[in-house]
């Protein structure tokens, strides 16, 4: 369980959504999985002609990956815990897309520390963690980049007052037209639910190029 420094979320309600979901101070919430996943209906580009910096130290535009799905995260590499557990839930779910993970679909995770998360942070992170694959992309910038991109998803950076950065405990899926599609518990939805909601969003591609039969896909919602 998380404690309340780390348990506390950098996010705004999303418009879009109904949360009936809180993460109190006393940890991660136990609200079963259909509890822990939404859909969204809003217009907001989350893909915006925004340029950051990935983890080998190139110019990456997030427009770049408009025209397939994209599961993002928000995370810093010198956080004390669950930024590491929502990285392995991420792995999880890269091990079961296989892999189609960067011709099908991507992942982004974006740190909310930039002054301090350099692309060679990013990149050891990134190898620690053995996420360092093809499809996954960790990016920075400077602290305006990265608080517009969070604005799209209508989160802010919040920092304590020993410095340390608040925790951003949710996923997002985004559609291939750059249009938010579900927002995620990260600790509590399951990482087969999420990989389900990514065939889904590819058109059923993931899947088929796995060899599974088209009828094995989750329907959406459940």
């Amino acid at each position: 369980m998380l404690g309340s420094k780390q348990g506390t979320t950098a996010i705004r309600p999303l418009a879009a959504l109904t949360l009936a979901l809180v993460i109190t101070a006393g940890g991660c919430n136990s609200n079963t999985e259909s509890a822990t996943r939404y859909s969204a209906t809003g217009e907001t580009d989350c893909l915006p002609n925004i340029k950051l910096v990935d983890q080998s130290a190139r110019p990456f535009l997030l427009a770049s990956l408009k025209g397939r799905p994209v599961l993002v995260d928000f995370f810093y590499t010198t956080c004390p815990g669950p930024c590491l557990v929502l990285t392995a839930r991420m792995r999880s779910i890269a091990e079961k897309l296989g892999d189609t993970l960067g011709s099908k679909a991507s992942f982004v995770s974006i740190t909310v520390d930039p002054q301090r998360d350099t692309p060679p942070q990013l990149l050891a992170y990134a190898k620690e963690q053995r996420v360092d694959r093809k499809g996954w992309v960790f990016l920075t910038g400077t602290p305006a980049q990265v608080d517009a991109v969070m604005a799209r998803f209508h989160l802010i950076r919040q920092h304590e007052a020993d410095g340390s950065v608040d925790h951003v405990l949710e996923f997002f899926l985004v559609a291939p037209d750059g249009r938010l599609r579900y927002q995620y518990l990260a600790s509590e939805v399951h990482p087969e639910r999420i990989a389900a909601d990514i065939d889904h969003a590819a058109g059923g591609g993931l899947a088929q190029s796995r060899g599974e039969p088209s009828d094995q896909k989750a329907e959406a919602g459940q």
